[in-house]
């Protein structure tokens, strides 16, 4: 179910390795979906293995110079970055789905789900077609009805992000821009300007616990860029690293945003999302081979062990980047380390891993805590001028 990143890499390879697939979406494409765009170098290498062949160019615009800021302050220009690729997610998703029908999936998109059974596996479809599985793959968003069934819930609303975003004109220099990146812009989230050929993408997202009123923080972002700050935006909720550690049941698997798996800092979900699929697929293939359909989330937890390790690390990150006692201490080594700006473009080109990060991060540890304390310091002092 879902026929975005996740869905339609999972139909891609299923249908690669010869099983019979169906690609259900409630959606006809293309269609419309709340994303900044930003295509990763990770992302253009999980396409490249998925569908054998890069992102067709006229898709992206690529950039390679990062303007980054945070709560406030300005932490300088990177050029030379390793490439940063944007798209228009109506465009990128419809070409997905494409090369994924093209492989064999049947295309079922603009088909709504009247009802789903777990075991075993089967949807009834609201123009009253049944279809019987011996492996569904819930990638049907945040908003999962798979996950609903398998937990109650699709989603903590305690551990749950929110983005809010627009679409505006582009700006006369938008060609040579650079992106943007502001760490802060919403409470333990961040804010991007993507500058694209044919629009600028803005906007914000973060824990959505912490930020009692998005709407306001958007137009001051908005305000902040020298834009109208009441342009009308799209909300979305963003599963901002609420990870699934059980992500499925038996022979029922969740992949992409259903899974939790977006990356904590970044919001970034299209590389896990089509990686997540990749993996889903191969363990649902292996199941119905050995003749153990309800062994392919066993398979499945077994090659998605990479991804929740780097998604436990990020979390970690997480805290040294937002937490008011350790923020002081991160802008200034961001600022004053091109090292450490260097390694996060190498992370989201997917050169290294979270583990590199967080190595490179726990050797500045004791700088942090001697900042954290020293900042503890200072608000914990008498106020001498009363």
């Amino acid at each position: 179910m879902g026929a975005g990143p996740a869905g339609a890499a999972a139909a891609r390879v299923a249908a690669a390795a010869g099983l019979s697939v169906a690609l259900v979406d409630k959606a006809r494409f293309p269609r419309d979906k709340l994303c900044g765009g930003g295509v990763t170098g990770r992302s253009a290498l999980y396409f490249r293995e998925i569908y054998g062949e890069d992102i067709p160019a006229h898709l992206i615009d690529t950039k390679t110079s990062v303007e980054f800021h945070a709560f406030g302050h300005s932490l300088g220009l990177l050029p030379d970055i390793p490439p940063m690729h944007l798209a228009m997610r109506v465009e990128l998703d419809a070409e997905m789905q494409r090369r994924a029908i093209r492989a064999g999936a049947m295309d079922l998109s603009g088909c709504r789900v009247a009802a789903l059974d777990l075991a075993p596996p089967a949807l009834s479809l609201a123009d009253g077609r049944r279809l019987r599985a011996k492996v569904l793959i819930g990638a049907d968003g945040v908003n999962s009805i798979v996950a609903r069934q398998l937990f109650g819930q699709s989603y903590d609303r305690d551990q749950i992000g929110f983005g809010l975003e627009v679409e505006a004109a582009p700006g006369p220099d938008n060609a040579a821009a650079p992106l943007r990146i502001d760490f802060g812009a919403a409470d333990w989230g961040y804010g991007w300007h993507f500058p694209k050929r044919g629009s600028s993408t803005i906007g914000i997202g973060g824990v959505l616990s912490r930020n009692a009123d998005m709407k306001a923080s958007m137009a001051a972002y908005l305000a902040q860029l020298g834009r109208d700050p009441s342009l009308p935006c799209k909300g979305h909720h963003l599963p901002f690293g609420e990870v699934h550690k059980r992500p499925g049941h038996g022979a029922v698997l969740l992949a992409g945003d259903a899974a939790g798996l977006v990356d904590p800092i970044t919001g970034e979900g299209i590389a896990y999302a089509m990686k997540s699929g990749q993996l889903a697929a191969l363990a649902a293939a292996e199941a119905i081979a050995a003749g153990a359909p309800a062994s392919a989330l066993r398979r499945y937890r077994r090659r998605l062990v990479p991804v929740h390790r780097a998604m436990r690390q990020a979390r970690a990150i997480r805290v040294l980047i937002f937490s008011p006692l350790f923020r002081p201490a991160f802008v200034a080594a961001f600022r004053s380390s091109g090292r450490l700006r260097h390694l996060y473009m190498r992370l989201l080109a997917g050169e290294i891993e979270y583990g590199d990060m967080m190595r490179a991060t726990l050797r500045r540890l004791p700088s942090f805590l001697l900042g954290a304390a020293r900042n503890r310091g200072d608000t914990t002092q008498p106020d001498q001028g009363a």
